[in-house]
């Protein structure tokens, strides 16, 4: 018998156990043994987490709430950003402008392989604009870097160069998904969460509370990998004519490259004063994406667009959404923050944030989908946050957000780090060892966040 048919049995037996009404179970009791049997199916990959998703709305449906209640998480704003900006990054990729803006990017270093690896590091951070997909980040940057150390190394070695573009691929991008609200799937939905505790949580505001911290990381990346990883001296002319070479097999730039720049440029402007016109990042995002499908302004038709739509991710995004509610509802979220305040209840109200902090960035290790993770952590502490007087909810869920957004030790923490390791240029020893330092870094750049920081802005 295989891992998922044990795991497949185990989900048949507990849903039997606690959530069949042959037992009056407590609806506490049972809506944590649901959370257990979903992440059962979602962590061990029983089935598709498209398919996961769809007996979580079976279980949801007949046991806490109604069938229209459980589907109308389906109308949530969250849920059509989502799709829109799947729709406008597919159309960035497809007229050729997500290479075009990298390679420019990559060419600023002037041929420098320390410079090389800070930009390789900044790409991310501006695709997380364009692109809210990190796999899509991934793969598209990991493509182009693998592209140009290929061809250096017909003529020089260069190992240090790659473990550090790469590893450095695996970090930043979950990490760049945060540093704009609509960066990343896990970050859209944290964006959601906080919107429903404060209405200061706005596209800008976004950038200004996440924005100094993950800097302020990136540079310590940085200076850590050219500390751990010094790069080999490379002919600085020889770099800049591998770009320049795959640029020109590029051509000019394009009229569908002009619409889509146009196009995002627009929408970027309107997420970034929706506090002036007051209309939602979601009903903006829908707009250019229909623009880049309309006649003259777009670049592709509808039957095209469509396909660029990850309809298995916006079933899961909605799964993801039903399982908070259902903790929230039942108030299964509100025993545990009652729990963890009452243990720490002698203590400061600090102790319970840096348990949480380093809790969320240990349990992170085993969870290799960081949305549903977050789905179960954020809640709580937001609760928790509630419960403090001292500390401030939105300050609170920042910070564990934070620590969970990235997975710095094995490759088996995101898609990403497989992506990024497939290509064969680092080894999982490498990873470990830098990213047990690179893990410790990031802790400390949260609580430097938490204290001096936001303490001070939100």
């Amino acid at each position: 018998m295989n891992k998922k048919m044990i795991l497949l049995y185990l989900s048949i037996l507990l849903y039997f156990i606690f959530l069949t009404p042959f037992i009056g179970w407590d609806i506490k009791v049972e809506a944590f043994v649901a959370l257990v049997i979903i992440q059962i199916l979602w962590i061990g990959r029983v089935f598709p987490l498209a398919f996961s998703s769809v007996l979580l709305i079976l279980i949801l449906s007949f046991n806490f709430f109604t069938f229209e209640e459980t589907m109308s998480y389906f109308g949530s704003g969250i849920i059509w950003l989502l799709f829109s900006t799947f729709i406008m990054a597919s159309a960035f990729i497809k007229t050729g402008l997500a290479s075009r803006i990298s390679l420019k990017m990559l060419r600023m270093s002037q041929g420098s392989g320390k410079q090389l690896i800070f930009l390789s590091f900044l790409l991310m951070f501006v695709l997380s604009l364009f692109i809210p997909s990190n796999i899509g980040k991934g793969s598209l940057v990991a493509s182009v870097l693998d592209s140009l150390v290929k061809s250096l190394k017909k003529i020089v070695s260069v190992p240090n160069l790659s473990k550090s573009l790469f590893i450095g691929v695996a970090f930043i991008v979950s990490i760049s998904g945060a540093f704009v609200a609509t960066g990343a799937s896990s970050t859209i939905y944290a964006f959601g969460m906080f919107g429903e505790i404060t209405s200061q949580v706005t596209f800008v505001s976004w950038i200004l509370y996440f924005g100094p911290p993950i800097v302020l990381f990136l540079v310590l990346l940085w200076v850590l990998f050219l500390l751990y990883f010094p790069p080999e001296s490379v002919n600085k002319t020889l770099i800049l004519s591998l770009i320049d070479e795959q640029i020109n097999e590029l051509g000019k730039i394009t009229i569908p490259e002009i619409k889509v720049l146009v196009i995002i440029g627009m929408t970027l402007l309107l997420w970034m004063t929706e506090s002036f016109h007051g209309f939602s990042i979601p009903l903006i995002a829908m707009l250019g994406a229909s623009f880049t499908v309309l006649p003259f302004s777009g670049v592709w038709d509808w039957e095209e667009a469509k396909k660029s739509i990850d309809w298995d991710m916006i079933l899961f995004f909605a799964a993801t959404l039903m399982v908070s509610k259902m903790l929230i509802e039942t108030g299964t979220v509100v025993w545990i923050a009652d729990e963890l305040v009452s243990t720490f209840d002698s203590f400061s109200p600090y102790v319970v944030l840096i348990f949480l902090v380093i809790s969320t960035a240990l349990v992170r290790i085993i969870f290799v989908n960081v949305l549903g993770f977050l789905t179960i952590i954020i809640p709580v502490a937001i609760t928790v946050g509630q419960n403090i007087s001292a500390i401030d909810p939105l300050i609170m869920a920042m910070a564990v957000f934070l620590a969970g957004v990235p997975g710095f030790l094995l490759i088996t923490q995101s898609p990403v780090h497989l992506i990024s390791y497939s290509y064969g240029y680092f080894t999982e020893k490498d990873l470990f060892r830098v990213g047990l330092i690179s893990m410790v870094l990031w802790v400390a750049v949260v609580f430097c966040s938490v204290f001096f920081y936001w303490s001070w802005i939100v």
